[in-house]
C-alpha cells in the first residue's frame, strides 16, 4: 500500500496523528498489529495490547480527537481467521465472548467508537450489552453490517500480515452478488443496538450504500478500502491518471450514493485537496 506504514506507539504515532489533526482531519480508525498471535486472538482484549496502548497515548496528546477502535480478530489470530475456530470453522458464539471482552478493554484504554468487522451474527448486541454492563453507555457502536467477502481488501490483508492461514472468509462475510442480505444485514444490526453502520467495500458497491441510506436513518459510512486505494495509486505513478481529481471524484459518488461519512487511506490528501477547493 503505497504511502501506508505500520506504526510503533511512540514518537512515530504522535506525528502521524499531528500531521492527521494539521489536515483539518477529526477523527482516526485504529487497527492493531501484535507482536504475537496465537488461536484465540488474545492480545485484541489485553491491557497492554497495541491498540490499548495507542489509545492511551493518543488520549493523552490529543483529548479531543475522536479514536474509533476496529474490533476484530483477524489481525491478532494466528490462523487468520475473524474468530476462533472450531473443527475447521469459525464458532460464532464463542467469538462473541472474545468480542465482548474486547470491546471493554478498548473501551477503558479511550476508545470513543467501537467498530466490530467480524461479521458475527449477534455480535453488536453481545457487545452492546458487554459496554453497557461494564459502565460504558457512553460508547458508540459501528458496525460494520455489511461487509462483503471482497478480493479488494488483499493489499490491506498483506500489510497487518491477516489473510487467513486457510479457507477463506465467505462463511461469514457476504456474497458480492446479493443486496438483499445487505438490508437485512443492516436491519438487524440496528435492530440490536448499532450507532452507525458501514457499508464495505465502497466503490464497486455504491448501489449497496444506496440501498442502506434509503432503509435507515442511522449515520452511514463507505468504507474506501486498500484494493480501491492502491489502484488509484499504481495508476498515478504510472502516469495515467490525474490523483488528486480521481481521489475527490471517487469520495464524492460515495457521498452521492448515501454516505454520511467514509473511512478512506486517501485522508490526508483528501483533506488538504478540499480545503484548497473551499478556498477558490
Amino acid at each position: 500500500m503505497p504511502d501506508v506504514f505500520q506504526l510503533s506507539v511512540d514518537e512515530s504515532l504522535d506525528r502521524e496523528v499531528d500531521r492527521v489533526r494539521s489536515a483539518g482531519i477529526q477523527a482516526v480508525l485504529l487497527f492493531g498489529i501484535p507482536a504475537e498471535k496465537d488461536e484465540l486472538g488474545s492480545e485484541n482484549y489485553s491491557e497492554a495490547g497495541i491498540v490499548q496502548q495507542a489509545l492511551r497515548r493518543l488520549r493523552k496528546r490529543h483529548p479531543d480527537l475522536l479514536c474509533i477502535s476496529d474490533l476484530c480478530c483477524c489481525e491478532y489470530t494466528s490462523h487468520g481467521h475473524c474468530g476462533v475456530v472450531r473443527n475447521g470453522s469459525v464458532d460464532n458464539d464463542v467469538t462473541l465472548e472474545i468480542l465482548s471482552r474486547a470491546a471493554v478493554s478498548h473501551a477503558e484504554a479511550g476508545a470513543d467508537i467501537i467498530a466490530p468487522s467480524g461479521m458475527m451474527d449477534g455480535m453488536v448486541a453481545a457487545i452492546r450489552s458487554s459496554l453497557d454492563g461494564a459502565g460504558h453507555t457512553d460508547r458508540a457502536i459501528l458496525s460494520y453490517a455489511v461487509k462483503y467477502a471482497s478480493a479488494f481488501y488483499g493489499p490491506f490483508r498483506e500489510a497487518a500480515q491477516s489473510a487467513p492461514a486457510f479457507g477463506d472468509r465467505r462463511e461469514y462475510q457476504m456474497d458480492p452478488a446479493n443486496v438483499r442480505e445487505a438490508v437485512l444485514e443492516a436491519a438487524l444490526d440496528e435492530s440490536e443496538g448499532a450507532d452507525l453502520l458501514m457499508v464495505k467495500p465502497a466503490l464497486a458497491y455504491l448501489d449497496v450504500v444506496r440501498a442502506v441510506r434509503e432503509r435507515t436513518q442511522l449515520p452511514l459510512l463507505a468504507y474506501n478500502v486498500s484494493g480501491e486505494y492502491s489502484m488509484v495509486k499504481a495508476a498515478a505513478r504510472q502516469g495515467w491518471i490525474d490523483e488528486d481529481k480521481v481521489v475527490i471524484e471517487a469520495l464524492t459518488g460515495m457521498r452521492r450514493a448515501g454516505a454520511d461519512a467514509i473511512i478512506t487511506y486517501h485522508a490526508k490528501v483528501a483533506a488538504v485537496r478540499l480545503s484548497e477547493l473551499a478556498g477558490t
